[in-house]
């Protein structure tokens, strides 16, 4: 049995991870977080997420439960996630990560614990959106030298705070080192005024932002006479949340590495 903690358990994301957890019948809850100086700290995490009374209470510091849990999932903000994988680093824990818009340092940060702590990051946890990584990686070495124009459309609701998602960045990456396009050289993101006609290598983006969108990502290749689309939409978080318990009872037996969702689900 998996004994999961959970940071940002007063969120949307962290509701539905106790939920998930909830689900599992191979993990267990042991622990959440919430903000140092929350009123909610000492609230039972069940009813924080409407699922009923787990006997497991909100707590404002990981140190109060560093010895009750096993694995900690963390979708919060970059700086919280780095000093929280800091944490596991130091007290022998392991931990999967699902926060986005990480810098190329705090991505840097990231993999330097690479070799001291087991985790998994990815920018998606969904299983259909990391087999759509693959059918991407296909198509891009079928198409994208063949004279296809590829774009990658993304949806999400109007409190995400980066773009483009990371899901988009990561499909976008896929390709890009499919075809041997470095994605900082060829990746376009905004398009404003006379910006000219396309460039054949580039690869495009467009960004969403309405609603309550859980998440919708689309990559297009279009040429002349016909166009090919390739989509993934996500119409509940439960499909993320389902993928991060999933790798956190994955990662229970594993050593210090940097690992994926490719790897969770075999597709590496």
């Amino acid at each position: 049995m998996t004994r999961i903690a959970i940071v940002g358990v007063a969120g949307r994301m962290g509701r539905t991870l106790v939920n998930a957890v909830q689900q599992d019948a191979d993990a267990t809850l042991a622990g959440g977080i919430v903000e140092q100086g929350s009123s909610l700290a000492g609230a039972d995490l069940g009813e924080l997420a409407g699922v009923g009374k787990q006997g497991v209470m909100a707590s404002d510091s990981l140190a109060t439960i560093v010895d009750d849990f096993d694995v900690l999932i963390d979708f919060t903000a970059p700086r919280v996630t780095l000093n929280n994988l800091a944490f596991c680093a130091e007290h022998g824990k392991r931990i999967v990560i699902g926060t986005t818009g990480l810098s190329d340092d705090e991505q840097a940060e990231l993999d330097a614990y690479r070799d001291r702590v087991p985790l998994v990051f990815a920018p998606n946890m969904s299983v259909g959106v990391n087999l759509t990584l693959k059918l991407l990686e296909t198509a891009a070495k079928a198409l994208g030298d063949e004279g296809y124009d590829i774009e990658v459309i993304e949806s999400h609701h109007r409190h995400k705070v980066d773009a483009p998602s990371g899901t988009a960045l990561k499909m976008g990456e896929v390709m890009a080192d499919a075809l041997e396009r470095p994605l900082k050289e060829y990746g376009v993101f905004e398009r404003v005024g006379q910006c000219g006609p396309r460039s054949d290598d580039e690869i495009g983006f467009a960004t969403v932002r309405a609603g309550d969108i859980v998440g919708e990502h689309t990559v297009m290749f279009a040429t002349e006479g016909e166009r090919i689309e390739i989509t993934h939409k996500a119409s509940s978080r439960m499909t993320f949340a389902k993928g991060a318990v999933r790798a956190a009872r994955w990662l229970a037996e594993r050593p210090a590495g940097r690992y994926d969702m490719q790897d969770v689900i075999g597709l590496s």
